[in-house]
């Protein structure tokens, strides 16, 4: 047992249980993390693309897609501690193409039979999805009207949207799908914010990312491209073809995330690598410090959500039965597996990753692939990671 309470037997099992499913085809390469009371355990798996021939490295660079999101919220809580911005005033202010909101009657209804907003859209609606707009699976004009405009909710294209300005301009043009603090919808609020926190703080996004979250915590491989220099650690990005179950290519790495994007998105742009993401999970861990205070932590890790919002919110029914949504982060409400204690927070990246914080254990997990997941929930690799981590637990 080590002096963080993990046996590394356990820890070795595993490993060959990743290294199994690495085997068997559901990733060319991983890296995996799993630190308890500061101590880290990293392991590497497999390559940085199928043809085997680059071997994944602790440093190897990842598209981290969704797990952008609690990175989106940490930089609009320092604009929050800081009085820049305030939790429940409109956001109309800083973004006055958010003024005077229509939205449609029905969310699978014309795009054209609109109503007023209720209220105009907060910065805590953006924080916790409740602005009135996100991803909805089911058939639905509104997200067609999205789609043509490059403004869609579908896996990561820096190449695709246009400047934030412009971006904005033609969000505006479209209605809300729902009214304010109605439900629960994915994804575009955070890339809202990462507008939001560029026009307040008087920074280009990506650029307020760089100075106030990861140079202080000494992440040099975060950022919303990868450098000339830093190309031969990113690892090729895959999806899974539904119908033969075989690995095809997303993304190499001279592709779309090897030059800087014209809209660095807040919900889904960044790349990094697992001890880069371990060092962003320590500091929300350890209580915020060097850059947020405990009570923003706090309130970013707490349900935020209603019973009643969770009723007609998530991805499949049930997604809120035991699960609450923070400032960017899922949090776990009830616990139904020993790899999901009361309290556990963190997200998912659909190409490939997720990371859990658990305050009770004092303890970080972190899984990076090149693979994409083929649905929202996540799949047996991600499961049997953090199932196998807590395994681990010794004391």
């Amino acid at each position: 047992m080590s002096a963080a309470g993990l046996s590394n037997d356990r820890l070795a099992r595993l490993r060959d249980v990743l290294a199994r499913h690495v085997e068997h085809g559901a990733a060319p390469g991983l890296v995996s993390v799993v630190s308890r009371r500061g101590e880290a355990h990293v392991d590497v798996i497999g390559a940085t693309a199928v043809d085997g021939r680059t071997a994944v490295r602790p440093d190897t660079i990842f598209r981290l897609s969704s797990m952008t999101k609690p990175v989106t919220a940490v930089a609009t809580l320092i604009l929050l501690e800081e009085c820049v911005l305030r939790l429940d005033e409109p956001v109309e202010r800083v973004l006055p193409e958010l003024s005077d909101r229509r939205v449609v009657r029905r969310i699978d209804g014309p795009i054209d039979d609109t109503v007023p907003a209720n209220r105009p859209i907060t910065v805590r609606d953006l924080l916790t999805f409740l602005m009135g707009f996100g991803g909805y699976f089911g058939p639905s004009p509104i997200n067609d009207a999205a789609a043509a405009l490059q403004l869609s909710v579908g896996p990561p294209q820096p190449a695709l949207p246009p400047a934030p300005d412009e971006w904005m301009r033609r969000f505006s043009t479209l209605p809300l799908m729902c009214q304010p603090g109605e439900r629960w919808l994915y994804n575009t609020g955070s890339d809202v914010l990462g507008v939001l926190i560029a026009r307040a703080s008087g920074q280009p996004f990506d650029v307020f990312l760089r100075e106030r979250i990861f140079e202080p915590l000494g992440m040099r491989d975060t950022a919303f491209f990868v450098p000339a220099s830093g190309i031969d650690r990113f690892a090729t990005s895959y999806t899974t073809d539904p119908e033969t179950g075989a690995l095809q290519l997303y993304d190499e790495p001279a592709g779309q995330w090897s030059t800087p994007p014209a809209f660095p998105s807040g919900g889904g742009g960044l790349v990094s690598t697992a001890v880069d993401f371990l060092a962003f999970a320590e500091m929300l861990l350890q209580g915020g410090a060097p850059i947020l205070s405990r009570p923003s932590v706090e309130t970013m890790t707490m349900d935020h959500l209603t019973p009643e919002q969770k009723a007609v919110s998530g991805f499949f029914p049930g997604d809120f039965d035991a699960l609450g949504w923070g400032f960017g982060v899922g949090i776990v409400t009830r616990r139904e597996l020993p790899s999901a204690p009361v309290g556990q927070y963190g997200w998912d990246g659909g190409l490939g990753t997720i990371w859990r914080n658990d305050p009770s254990e004092q303890m970080v997990t972190v899984l990076m692939t090149n693979a994409a997941w083929t649905s929202p929930r996540p799949p047996k690799i991600a499961l049997d990671f953090l199932s196998g981590a807590y395994a681990s637990i010794d004391d």
